[in-house]
């Protein structure tokens, strides 16, 4: 079994003896740099496995948890998860929301901070900016830090466009403030935690959320 390169732990499983006594016994025994290389990638590929096992059963730890507290009927976690079912992305590892209403992204902040105890160093957030209403990045930014109560260091690389997405945005002052994104760091247990609460408000069962969306298959290479 060791010449063919089978795992010194695996010809133990088999054999029903130790892993020392196998080394011992298999000690003259060279492999491959081929056969070397294959139980890399195997050993590789279990720890991987096992790994994303562990996480999987957190993550529904956190959505049983986000359920709980859903049962309770507090007033400003349940707008909190409905506002993140309608704007917040769906990842299934952080918090994100994006909007250019600033009621909703002030709520948003409100909920990190009250339901979760999200410190501001916490939070980062970016702007879409638009050239079209006559106003500079920074003074954009300086709303959003006022609005939010954000230090200056929370803000990250924005961006400028000359237009907005849709054709309204064509016109001056359309979004004078932009596009806001609020980014929660570590949030994992959190977003978990909000997946949970909605399908328990909702009555509904989410299992792409803790999942994630499937990937698609990587097409071959050619040539």
């Amino acid at each position: 079994m060791r010449a063919a390169g089978t795992p010194v732990r695996r010809i133990a499983e088999a054999l029903g003896v130790s892993i020392s006594s196998v080394s011992i016994w298999t000690r003259d025994i060279e492999l491959t740099p081929e056969q070397r290389a294959a139980n890399l990638t195997r050993a590789g590929a279990t720890r991987g496995t096992q790994w994303s096992d562990r996480n999987r059963v957190l993550r529904r730890g956190y959505q049983e948890e986000g359920r709980a507290r859903a049962r309770l009927g507090d007033p400003l976690h349940v707008a909190g998860c409905m506002l993140y079912w309608a704007e917040g992305t769906k990842g299934r590892n952080s918090a994100v929301l994006s909007n250019s209403d600033q009621a909703m992204c002030l709520m948003f902040c409100r909920f990190m901070r009250v339901c979760f105890a999200v410190t501001p160093d916490r939070m980062t957030f970016s702007i879409n900016a638009y050239t079209t209403n006559g106003r500079s990045t920074d003074e954009i930014e300086s709303v959003w830090l006022d609005l939010l109560g954000l230090p200056p260091s929370s803000a990250r690389k924005h961006m400028a466009n000359h237009f907005p997405t849709s054709t309204s945005g064509r016109k001056r002052n359309k979004l004078p403030n932009g596009v806001c994104t609020i980014r929660v760091k570590r949030s994992t247990p959190i977003v978990q935690h909000i997946y949970g609460a909605i399908q328990e408000y909702a009555g509904i069962d989410g299992p792409e959320w803790l999942d994630g969306p499937l990937r698609k298959p990587r097409r071959p290479k050619v040539g």
